[in-house]
């Protein structure tokens, strides 16, 4: 009876956290889907891929339509024996985004389990972990990798947190699992700050280790945490060998180029400048904002109400010779949204908000809480925090950037306040559940000073209102356009803002401490107040979060799966059927849309092909038509001043492919580079012969007569077949990017080497005659990653049935003596 209560009170939460995602994102059981920007992106993308696979049903690895060519390893290929994808599909059994808002509910309620928290407060701490308003607001915008991997972040630690407790079966498989879930939810930014919280969770645990001399119990541990780990990683080996393959010619990656593309010297070859890392830092005190949602004006689109200084200000304003803006026109553009944030970062689309309440239980832990764990979760809290201040805190930063390996390989240090947002609503949780074990003359100790230091906090910011400034660093910008008393409108906001969500916090913080200390007078049932104390924890969360993600967010299926209307540009490029490339302008390579529709230059992507990047930077910004030539953009689209898009014809493209009559030998990538400054594309190339010299023995010229031809005959993603005619041995240039790990060249079904020319393209040395050419990607990497993959799940499962198996024999063992 006592294993079935506990069955039915697990199943009720899971199925709450069901109804509870559903309810928040109801217009999924309409049918509709939420237009994500990103997730647009991402569309525009993976379009010819997914047409591809569609047709075929094959993985091409490769697309032609985004950055003029790039593998499709970072734009959702599918693997070989990828098992732990399917599982985490099996999880995330309701539609998107109800089914991260699950996960993150789900995830949270078994860390705070293993913290021992009962079910009720476990429950709606989940709920609080759920609605954090990062987390929901990642959602809003398409970071759904982001909000994948952070849902899986809480099983993790709830899992290494179980193994260091002796629980070495249930915490050795429940952290494989997590782990192989985390690690397959690709978002490595977000897993790398994972392993930053279990490094700080580890160094608490083996400290204590040793200090108890536990020896055994620390080999052990790291045995589970190897073999775990492990296999963790080769489950999920196509994905993590695919990319780390991929990240060498990605952005991420260092440059091989010592000059800007002004011409003056690189100061760093990092892939990223510190500048980039750290574009995204909070202000020290914006992070205050974490208990008081817009303390620093909120987002960079906040909707203001009919009683704002704004209104005020827009009714002000002339439209016409003695006509006005009406109080009803000053309201709706007032709503649509004004940009009152003034903190630090360039924008924010909704302030990291934890809740009032959660920030009053988390204090309370610090006085309640016994277990010495909490200090390891404050400490990962705290790193979380001053990390997260990145170019105002440099002290840590720089040595994070400098020594920590990897760090400086990720961007927006901000988002690493996602740990923050994972220990702080587990300690608000844990601090619950230890105020109601402890002794009631501790119960009213604990309360009082809680109570004292999150209120006096909120009050200490009250009489510190007038030492902020409430400007902008965009504000200049907006008196440039619309002049003074537009900001002076809009400085008032963002004073009653702050002053409006401080006495919100306050009363909610008040609230809850009431309904504590009625427990404590023995007026208010424990579970009454229980309830009082989660309803007003999440409803505060809930009710902000609306602001930022709600129905208005929902679209018809059909806007959200074909983001993307063609323009009357892209009518009449597509009428022309022969292979060519299209630049659109307007995107300056951040935006996928002419992916969607044709083989573009551009794209959108955190990981851009570096060279790629560059060959923009370098070449392509400074108006280089010989570059375009060579890389077969037959069409560039323009905005007129009308904003409509043009097609533009570029008759001087090379097409697929060409012959050439010379080679500018250089040594580096810098000469690489400068020698596209000034390069007739159709006549030479510029090869590196450090790299590919022995291919040509010092010869440098090929005889090119007009009867020479070179056509491309087949196309697909992965797949190309040419047809050349030529009476000498020549060297083709082909519009393609040339990528060295997986594309495979043949001439008459014979292996032919590929040369990489002019920095960017593929090359190859062609004998004189009729000849057959094709190149096929076909990566090893796959190959390898889903044998390693095949093999990791099938030892995960060997482990898995021989865990239950030691946990049931014991769990009868423990019957027996009983």
């Amino acid at each position: 009876m006592k294993n079935f209560n506990k069955i039915y009170s697990h199943a009720l939460a899971i199925l709450g956290f069901v109804v509870v995602s559903l309810i928040y994102f109801y217009p999924v059981l309409q049918g509709k889907k939420i237009f994500q920007s990103d997730i647009a992106q991402f569309t525009g993308m993976a379009k010819e891929q997914n047409d591809f696979r569609k047709e075929t049903g094959e993985e091409p690895y490769w697309t032609n339509s985004a950055f003029g060519g790039m593998p499709t390893y970072q734009l959702g290929a599918n693997y070989p024996h990828n098992y732990i994808k399917e599982l985490d599909s099996i999880i995330r059994f309701l539609p998107r985004p109800a089914d991260y808002l699950f996960l993150y509910f789900l995830g949270f309620f078994i860390l705070l389990r293993v913290l021992k928290a009962d079910v009720g407060k476990a429950f709606v701490g989940a709920l609080a972990f759920g609605f954090s308003t990062y987390l929901i607001i990642i959602l809003g915008v398409g970071h759904n990798a982001k909000a994948h991997a952070i849902a899986y972040m809480p099983i993790v630690v709830a899992g290494v947190i179980m193994v260091f407790q002796k629980r070495y079966i249930a915490g050795g498989l429940l952290t494989m699992a997590a782990a192989a879930l985390e690690i397959n939810a690709n978002h490595f930014q977000m897993t790398f700050y994972l392993l930053i919280l279990l490094l700080v969770i580890a160094i608490y645990f083996i400290a204590g280790i040793i200090k108890s001399k536990d020896f055994r119990h620390l080999g052990l541990s790291s045995v589970i945490f190897v073999t775990a780990g492990i296999l963790a990683i080769g489950a999920n080996a196509t994905n993590l060998m695919a990319t780390s393959e991929y990240a060498g010619y990605s952005t991420r990656s260092d440059s091989e180029l010592t000059f800007e593309p002004d011409g003056t010297p690189k100061k760093s070859s990092n892939a990223m400048s510190y500048e980039y890392i750290t574009e995204y830092s909070y202000g020290i005190a914006e992070s205050l904002n974490l208990i008081a949602p817009r303390l620093f004006g909120g987002a960079n689109n906040e909707k203001l109400s009919e009683d704002s200084h704004m209104v005020e200000y827009l009714q002000s304003q002339q439209i016409a010779e003695g006509q006005y803006i009406s109080k009803q026109q000053a309201v709706e553009i007032a709503q649509g949204g004004m940009p009152t944030y003034w903190g630090d970062q360039p924008i924010v689309a909704a302030p990291a908000y934890i809740g009032a309440v959660v920030f009053f239980l988390f204090v309370l832990a610090l006085f309640a809480e016994k277990r010495k764990i909490k200090y390891a979760l404050l400490a990962g809290a705290l790193l979380s925090l001053m990390l997260s201040w990145g170019k105002n805190f440099p002290l840590l930063t720089d040595l994070f950037i400098n020594y920590f390996p990897l760090y400086n390989k990720f961007r927006a240090v901000s988002s690493i306040q996602v740990i923050l947002e994972l220990c702080v609503p587990a300690l608000a949780i844990m601090g619950l559940y230890s105020f109601f074990i402890a002794e009631k003359e501790k119960q009213w100790d604990h309360l009082w000073k809680s109570a004292a230091c999150s209120l006096g906090l909120i009050v200490l910011l009250f009489l510190c209102k007038s030492m902020f400034s409430f400007a902008g660093g965009s504000d200049a910008m907006y008196i440039e356009n619309y002049g003074t008393e537009f900001i002076n409108a809009l400085k008032a906001d963002r004073k009653d803002l702050y002053s409006a969500d401080l006495l919100r916090s306050f009363v909610l913080i008040l609230l809850a401490a009431l309904a504590l200390w009625l427990y404590t007078k023995q007026k208010m049932a424990r579970n009454v107040a229980v309830v009082i104390t989660g309803i007003l924890m999440v409803s505060d969360l809930y009710f902000v979060d609306r602001r930022y993600v709600n129905a208005d967010d929902f679209k018809n299926a059909r806007e959200v799966d074909m983001p993307f209307e063609p323009t009357i540009a892209d009518q009449q490029i597509l009428q022309d059927k022969s292979h060519y490339r299209v630049f659109e302008v307007e995107g300056n390579m951040s935006s996928a849309r002419a992916s969607y529709f044709h083989k573009s230059i551009g794209g959108y992507h955190a990981a851009k092909p570096r060279k790629i990047q560059q060959l923009f930077d370098y070449q392509i910004a400074r108006n280089n038509i010989g570059v375009l030539n060579m890389l077969n953009v037959k069409y560039v689209i323009q905005n007129t001043e009308n904003g409509e898009n043009i097609p533009t014809v570029n008759p001087d493209a090379n097409g697929p492919a060409w012959f050439v009559s010379n080679i500018k030998p250089v040594g580096t990538a810098d000469e690489e580079m400068k020698a596209l400054n000034k390069l007739d594309t159709k006549k030479t190339a510029v090869i590196n012969t450090n790299k590919f010299g022995r291919q040509f023995k010092n010869k440098t010229a090929f005889t090119v007569d007009t009867t020479a031809t070179i056509k491309l005959e087949a196309y697909e993603p992965n797949y190309l077949k040419y047809v050349s005619d030529n009476k000498h041995d020549g060297l083709a240039v082909f519009s393609e990017v040339y990528y060295a790990d997986g594309w495979k060249a043949t001439i008459d079904g014979k292996p032919a080497g590929i040369i990489e020319a002019n920095y960017v393209l593929r090359a190859l040395k062609v004998p004189a005659g009729r000849h057959t050419i094709e190149f096929k990607f076909e990566p090893q990497v796959v190959k390898t990653g889903s044998t390693i993959a095949l093999i990791s799940t099938i030892g995960m499962l060997l482990l898995l049935g021989a865990g239950i198996y030691l946990e049931r024999k014991k769990t009868a063992s423990a019957t027996v003596k009983q």
